[in-house]
């Protein structure tokens, strides 16, 4: 017997695209000096020391911890959302297993299926798309969705600034006209927002959707992921609009989807300190500033890139031949077309690397 078990449907998913850079990974690690790869926005750094030990300290864990976190841990987001986004009170938290997980299934967790309609960014994150897949619905991609696309069916409306893979900023203006016809259209508005500590640029701060005019209809995501090197620990919370939060808590009671206790331990802590934070911040300036010149003088032009990881590069060229520019260095980025056909002349090159080699790959720009 072939085919699939009866009743199976096999859900229209993207290729994964980190699949498709594999032969270009092949090139780059040929050569002799070895690969720099700066395709992926992995930290490198170590984890601060007083977030182990909290983590350690937390390892006697034996009963099911809370869905909806801790104490301490709702306490410290609380706080932290207070002292970085100027929202004052009436929003809940909830913690997350990341948030990338929140960001494929918030559809799913809203309650969205076939016949709703989910705005995504034109250049964008490629999860968000793959959320909407997930739950049936349908997506569309527009940056000024209150001017180009059609309110009807519209229930979500994904936002991320600072963005990825390009680093642009929203002015608050153009976030805030966002929100306000997400209201005004019944749609949800969720607002990625874990790149909020890394504004490289004076003139364009990065500001929260929940700091303009009111947190109803809104959900901030935020992650510990990059600010305090815990992408392995999968850590992050989603705060805004407590009868969201609420229904999200709701559903993810019984789907089981619980940070585990030494990771909320370690959560309360890395946003209690703000030391390490600054220190992660110094190192990935540093990096940005030494590619950022090499690639510059190697002929690539850099655009937006105002905030973020990412440096948004193009060289005037179809962005796979840039990839395989770069690999031929040994240098690996990532092509822009992951993120949209709006990106198909531009890669993404990560401030990711270690020193030594964000160095080799400054060498071998030069």
């Amino acid at each position: 017997m072939t085919g699939s078990p009866a009743g199976r449907r096999r859900r229209p998913l993207p290729d994964f695209p980190w699949d498709l850079l594999a032969p270009a990974k092949k090139r780059a690690a040929e050569h002799p000096g070895g690969i720099v790869d700066l395709s992926i926005g992995t930290p490198v750094d170590p984890v601060p020391a007083a977030v182990q030990a909290a983590l350690v300290g937390a390892a006697d864990s034996p009963g099911y911890p809370l869905t909806a976190g801790s104490p301490a841990l709702r306490a410290a987001i609380t706080d932290w959302v207070v002292r970085h986004t100027g929202v004052t009170g009436g929003f809940a938290v909830l913690p997350t297993i990341g948030s990338k997980e929140l960001v494929a299934g918030l559809p799913t967790l809203l309650g969205l299926g076939p016949g709703d309609v989910v705005v995504i960014p034109s250049v964008c994150y490629p999860t968000y798309e793959v959320g909407v897949r997930l739950a049936g619905a349908e997506v569309v991609r527009s940056d000024r969705p209150q001017v180009e696309v059609d309110p009807a069916g519209v229930r979500l409306v994904w936002v991320n600034s600072p963005g990825n893979p390009t680093g642009r900023v929203l002015p608050a203006a153009d976030l805030a006209a966002i929100v306000e016809w997400g209201r005004a259209v019944g749609a949800v508005v969720a607002s990625d927002e874990c790149y909020l500590s890394l504004g490289w640029d004076p003139a364009a701060p990065p500001v929260s959707a929940l700091s303009l005019g009111g947190v109803e209809g809104v959900l901030a995501v935020h992650s510990l992921s990059k600010r305090s090197n815990l992408a392995g620990y999968r850590a992050g919370f989603v705060a805004g609009d407590p009868e969201l939060v609420a229904d999200l808590l709701e559903v993810r009671k019984h789907g089981g989807l619980i940070v585990p206790a030494p990771v909320q331990a370690a959560m309360a802590a890395a946003l209690a300190d703000e030391e390490h934070v600054g220190a992660q911040r110094a190192r990935y300036a540093a990096r940005r500033e030494a590619l950022s010149g090499a690639l510059t003088a190697a002929g690539f032009t850099i655009d937006d890139s105002e905030a973020g990881l990412y440096l948004w590069v193009t060289d005037g060229n179809p962005c796979w031949e840039t990839v395989d520019r770069l690999a031929t260095l040994g240098i690996l980025a990532a092509p822009g077309e992951f993120y949209g056909p709006a990106g198909a002349k531009h890669v993404r090159v990560a401030l990711t690397g270690t020193d030594e080699r964000v160095a080799e790959a400054v060498r071998r720009l030069r």
